[in-house]
């Protein structure tokens, strides 16, 4: 590893200052990248260019406090400084054995008693508060975030679902929401005025160049929504702090916000606040292997991490707990989950979850089991196979009790938690996270978060939380006859997955084509190929990862099947090899000395000639999971084959909504 290096610049490095104007420039390792901060008379803002492009326009960075101070309000520079590291971050549960974080940064010392720091990266910029009040505490009436464009460019947006909620304002309303959408593509100037969306949003501006704009560090504090402001710009919002709660929601699982305050956060007085973050490039594959939300995520509060174990799960809610030839009926009962058992140890799967309906329906007591399931008797069974179970948690059940039932559930043998229906990002819910991530800890208990906002690094900090929904997923498939996923499955990876790993649970073994796709809650298929969904679990990173479909399915797919259960779900290297947003997305992840490869396109029949010199291959024979010749009438048509690679050049071919895996 490179030792890390720390630079102080007294002057003219990073930054240069006009005195005059109040101007501190921030340029990026590479230079392609500059900050300008102005400290002008009235308000502090920030600008950004990309090769001397214009990105964000000037915009200003406020914050203003409940006693009326406006932090970044007629700025008053006390004192600036610079400097530059250079380091490799250890990762052991991400798609990379090491991130490298290389940077310049630039810290503004203000009246007020508060910082204003800036990172300038080779793919991006940041920015964050910092305040300095020590032994108070400070309330937060509102954050101004603004990003101002030039001109009116093209978005993609996830629109907020506003959920279940009686709150009647139509802003505060969207903040119950499940943070799950497929993309709204438009210009800024058509985007809803009264609608909030959620982060990662993409901006697609001139000549190939584009930005993600997103948020890191989100810790005792709100997560950001945007909307439209005046112009061509896109401005935050943060949910407001919660006055009053009650049960409710679904299945009495959520916690229902009845009144809320009118600030956003009350933190202590001397603290770092979320990074502002913004990823840039001018080719879109890039998009594809971007580490800026983890590299800006506070280190791991883990001590010892050796008991962390990722891996894959089969899964029984997708698949409605449907088995074929058993002597049994199939349903919410230990002889079903022993079934999964068997199918798990049979194929080397590290996991099975009990999804929701092993505890008492609307009671929210996770002491509170069914009768038909003994959960000491399926640990036991589990532990003699080598699997663990994982048990889902509606968040209210989890919450009340959290310290006792983690207690009790690792000393009978669990493995972790699925907690489901958070469907909140203000201070408390954010809060929840990290004290169940703690707790769960503490009882060395793994964690995957459903009816979640997106990762914002906490993966990082507590690298027992392995997964995260906060993705439009394949479930919506089981019941949403007209949705376009093939579309966005070929989106996701440039925008979604930038923020962290998804839980999107892939995985199908029933799969059709666009004309044949039907809804179905019980027998659900999939859209787009067979080797579609094989390469998914290439693309997607997702260090806790679902087999969705059932045991029966699977072991009539044997040589799919196989594949799966043998993929890696964490990786040494990660490697974008092409890519266009929304049309066609092609990774190579390694493990050790192996390396997958994995493609796939939109509803286009797609031929692409890659050049795979980078991966550094020792062999050139490889395994070849391929659409079939007839793919595009029968979507579970595929080939497998063994191929050898010329010159380190392989022709990908691919069906509509179709896919490829190589393996070496």
């Amino acid at each position: 590893m490179r030792k890390s290096i720390i630079i102080t610049i007294i002057l003219f490095f990073n930054v240069v200052v006009c005195t005059a104007q109040k101007k501190y420039t921030l340029t990026s390792p590479d230079k392609n990248i500059k900050i300008d901060v102005t400290a002008g008379k009235e308000i502090l803002s920030y600008s950004v260019t990309h090769n001397n492009i214009v990105i964000i326009n000037d915009s200003p960075i406020t914050m203003e406090l409940s006693d009326g101070t406006i932090l970044g309000q007629k700025p008053v520079v006390r004192s600036y400084k610079t400097t530059s590291k250079e380091d490799l971050i250890k990762s052991n549960f991400y798609k990379k054995e090491y991130v490298e974080d290389c940077y310049n940064e630039l810290t503004l010392s203000l009246k007020g008693n508060f910082n204003l720091q800036f990172r300038a990266y080779n793919d991006g910029v940041a920015y964050r508060f910092c305040t300095k009040n020590s032994n108070t505490q400070l309330t937060i009436v509102k954050e101004e975030v603004t990003y101002n464009f030039n001109n009116n460019h093209k978005v993609y947006i996830p629109y907020v679902n506003a959920g279940r909620s009686d709150e009647t304002d139509v802003i505060k309303k969207q903040f119950f929401n499940s943070f799950e959408n497929i993309y709204t593509i438009c210009n800024i100037s058509e985007l809803d005025t009264n609608k909030l969306a959620f982060l990662p949003i993409l901006i697609d501006l001139e000549d190939g160049k584009k930005v993600v704009i997103t948020e890191s560090n989100v810790e005792d504090y709100p997560g950001t929504y945007i909307r439209k402001g005046d112009g061509n710009s896109l401005i935050g919002i943060q949910a407001s702090y919660p006055n009053k709660e009650e049960q409710g929601g679904y299945n009495m699982l959520q916690k229902m916000v009845t009144v809320r305050e009118d600030y956003i956060a009350k933190v202590n007085g001397e603290r770092d606040f979320p990074w502002r973050c913004m990823i840039i490039t001018d080719d879109d594959k890039d998009l594809l292997n971007n580490d800026m939300v983890y590299r800006l995520a506070s280190p791991s509060r883990i001590d010892d991490e050796s008991w962390i174990v990722p891996g894959k799960v089969a899964w029984e809610w997708w698949n409605a707990w449907n088995i074929k030839d058993v002597d049994f009926e199939s349903g919410i009962n230990n002889e079903t989950y022993k079934h999964y058992i068997d199918f798990a140890s049979e194929y080397g799967i590290e996991y099975v979850i009990l999804d929701e309906g092993w505890a008492v329906n609307k009671k929210a007591d996770l002491f509170d089991v069914v009768p038909e399931i003994d959960l000491i008797d399926l640990t036991e069974y589990a532990d003699n196979k080598g699997v663990g179970i994982v048990l889902w948690a509606g968040y209210y059940a989890i919450d009340r009790d959290m310290d006792s039932i983690c207690k009790y559930y690792s000393e009978i043998g669990i493995k972790g938690f699925k907690v489901d229906f958070i469907d909140r990002d203000d201070q408390e819910a954010v809060n929840f996270y990290y004290k169940m991530a703690e707790t769960a800890a503490k009882y060395h208990l793994i964690i995957d978060f459903h009816g979640a906002y997106k990762p914002t690094g906490l993966n990082r900090t507590f690298p027992n939380v392995l997964n995260f929904e906060g993705v439009y997923g394949l479930e919506n498939l089981k019941w949403n006859q007209d949705i376009d996923l093939v579309t966005y499955e070929t989106t996701i990876p440039f925008i979604r997955m930038l923020a962290g790993p998804m839980d999107f649970t892939q995985g199908a073994m029933r799969n059709a084509n666009r004309d044949n796709y039907r809804a179905v809650w019980s027998e659900p298929m999939s859209q787009g190929t067979r080797c579609r969904q094989l390469a998914e679990y290439v693309i997607f990173e997702s260090p806790f990862n679902m087999l969705c479909d059932s045991p029966s399915n699977y072991r009539d797919e044997n040589e799919c099947t196989k594949f799966i259960a043998d993929i890696p779900t964490i990786w040494d290297e990660t490697i974008a090899l092409d890519g266009k947003v929304g049309e066609y997305v092609v990774i190579a992840r390694r493990s050790g000395d192996r390396w997958y490869v994995g493609g796939i396109t939109n509803w286009d029949e797609r031929e692409i000639e890659l050049d795979l010199s980078e991966l550094r291959l020792k062999t050139r024979q490889a395994t070849e999971f391929r659409d079939g010749v007839n793919a595009n009438k029968i979507a579970e048509d595929y080939k497998k084959n063994i191929i050898t690679i010329d010159d380190n050049i392989y022709k990908a071919r691919m069906s509509n909504g179709g896919g490829f895996v190589l393996i070496f």
